[in-house]
């Protein structure tokens, strides 16, 4: 591969979008993606790096309209139901499991584990298929409204014990041009050696800097307002916490030690309704 230069590749990346408009057929339909680009999608998916070889991540293509109108709901995210493809990206620890299991292995016991690197493999993979996506002239949108209605994803896409959604991904050609999202100053991202805390005065200009993503109706932006939105009390985070804390424990995934918490198995999951 011929190297790129360090104008091409920042060029690449500034390019970037968090995209919810796609074109789609005259009927409003989602257009199809030729099937050797979604192939070369999850190629480079599968390709993404992953711990101690185990890929822990699987992804539920959502094909139906049905099933697409369900998770939109779901989610909270209409676009899941136009978009030329749409995924919802899970952490997989089921699967190593089942390896094992035909080898005649015992499965170890490692929830906090498992979630720590399922969530990397599973964003790893998610990544690499957008910026394959994006490369062939696409765009998309990381959905974390999952968390919306997590205990209805589980049971919709018949989620077994060891898997849990982690977002949903949607992929398909611009209908929009969306600004550029502004990022946090370098400085209160890049440590070196050792963690630094910025100073408020760093902070507040950071804060000044994130400010236009805020911005609505013409009217100034307010980060902190945002932020206090998602993640004081009371906000957004605090209420997805529970939902997020009983889907763990329903996948056999939370490390914590209340009664009743399982284990993942590697068995056959049970048929689900709906």
């Amino acid at each position: 591969m011929t190297p790129r230069t360090p104008e091409e590749v920042r060029a690449f990346f500034d390019a970037h979008r968090t995209v919810r408009q796609y074109v789609t057929r005259e009927d409003g339909s989602p257009l199809p993606m030729p099937e050797e680009h979604l192939d070369v999608l999850l190629h480079a998916a599968q390709r993404a790096p992953t711990d101690a070889t185990a890929q822990l991540y699987s992804f539920v293509r959502l094909v139906s309209p049905e099933v697409r109108a369900r998770v939109a709901e779901l989610t909270t995210n209409a676009h899941v139901q136009t978009a030329s493809e749409a995924f919802v990206i899970c952490l997989d620890v089921r699967r190593v499991g089942q390896f094992l299991r035909v080898a005649g292995h015992e499965v170890g016991h490692w929830p906090a584990i498992g979630v720590h690197f399922g969530i990397g493999d599973a964003v790893m993979a998610g990544q690499n298929l957008l910026t394959a996506a994006e490369l062939l002239g696409y765009q998309g949108c990381w959905i974390g409204g999952v968390m919306n209605g997590l205990e209805g994803l589980l049971d919709v896409l018949a989620l077994p014990q060891g898997v849990l959604p982690f977002a949903a991904l949607t992929v398909g050609l611009p209908a929009e041009t969306p600004p550029q999202r502004p990022r946090v100053p370098r400085s209160l991202v890049v440590h070196e050696d050792r963690y630094r805390d910025g100073t408020d005065e760093e902070l507040r200009g950071g804060a000044e800097v994130m400010n236009p993503i805020a911005a609505r109706g013409g009217q100034p932006g307010d980060w902190a307002r945002l932020l206090r939105a998602y993640w004081a009390p009371g906000g957004g985070m605090e209420k997805r916490e529970p939902h997020l804390v009983a889907a763990l424990k329903r996948q056999g995934l939370w490390a914590g030690e209340e009664e009743g918490a399982t284990r993942p198995t590697a068995e056959a999951a049970p048929a689900r309704e709906g």
